[in-house]
């Protein structure tokens, strides 16, 4: 079976989720990547979109995929243009709301907080994404010897930053550091990675805060060791600004803590919400808890709905 993920180019997180649902199918997909150019990046897939409409990436042409999968909002006018051209064959799939031609798809995968809603919608609790038993059984044995100075429980720390809904401020870096200390102080062992858009002064404020605490913070050098710490954590610290953050820490089924930045959007607002709810997340108030939820397997629903329809 051929089958395509297309994503814009970039989207590390939504690139992830495309393939935790072809892992879970047990499928290897060919990766297109993309960006589009001003206005078509803006109203796609408002407008019907072509390949030779501010279209720059890898070739789209024949032989056609069998199934395609669609990251986002983005690639949902191109998804459903090599729909077209492939004569109805290709399956196409859309993770997240395309918000338009929706009937064009074969399945679209939303998590709860969003409201669309129809026949061809599979509703997930969070974003699917490529954590599984398998994956963290193979990081704790590549990470276990490496991180087994740092003491219990072990809270694993994964700071986003930036991004058009959130911002992470210094006083909100310092706080969260702080917070850390006490924990440090109270003897657990912290594994703290951030990102680009942590920004190079909120990871100083951190640097100083966790100086004397033993802290393990990744400095983006060799292997990333992400999986190793959710593999190892006994709890997980998310900042509030990526939902595919949060969604990976809950696959884990431990305790998953929130950090609230300024600023948000009404749906990231309402996945946050849900996720709460449901009893998996809680907000971040410088104390470990425990709690316990069934851990989410987003990937493997939708990969489910897909093989049925497929089938069908």
């Amino acid at each position: 079976m051929i089958v395509w993920i297309l994503v814009e180019r970039g989207l590390t997180g939504t690139e992830n989720q495309c393939l935790g649902v072809c892992e879970a199918l047990g499928v290897v997909p060919v990766i297109k990547r993309f960006t589009l150019r001003q206005p078509w990046k803006t109203v796609s897939p408002y407008l019907n979109l072509g390949i030779n409409h501010g279209y720059d990436g890898d070739q789209l042409r024949g032989p056609w995929p069998d199934l395609l999968i669609a990251g986002g909002r983005k690639a949902a006018g191109l998804a459903l243009w090599v729909k077209r051209a492939s004569r109805g064959k290709t399956f196409t799939v859309c993770l997240q709301d395309p918000r338009t031609h929706r009937g064009g798809f074969d399945l679209i995968a939303v998590p709860a907080h969003d409201p669309a809603r129809g026949s061809n919608i599979v509703v997930t609790t969070a974003a699917p994404n490529r954590v599984t038993p398998q994956r963290l059984a193979a990081a704790r044995d590549k990470w276990e010897d490496k991180l087994a100075h740092l003491r219990k429980p072990r809270v694993a720390v994964l700071i986003g930053g930036n991004s058009r809904a959130y911002s992470l401020n210094a006083l909100t870096t310092s706080s969260l550091g702080e917070g850390l200390k006490k924990l440090a102080e109270n003897g657990a062992g912290l594994m703290v990675t951030t990102s680009r858009r942590t920004g190079a002064g909120n990871l100083s404020i951190l640097q100083s805060w966790l100086k004397e605490t033993g802290a393990y913070i990744w400095d983006g050098q060799g292997d990333n060791p992400y999986e190793g710490f959710l593999a190892l954590a006994d709890h997980i610290i998310v900042t509030a600004d990526s939902v595919s953050m949060t969604s990976e820490a809950a696959t884990t089924g431990k305790p998953v803590y929130r950090v609230d930045l300024d600023g948000g959007a009404k749906r990231l607002k309402s996945f946050h919400t849900a996720m709460d709810e449901c009893g998996i997340t809680r907000p971040f108030k410088n104390r470990l808890e425990n709690w316990q939820y069934k851990n989410l397997n987003d990937a493997a629903l939708v990969a489910a709905e897909i093989k049925a329809r497929m089938k069908a």
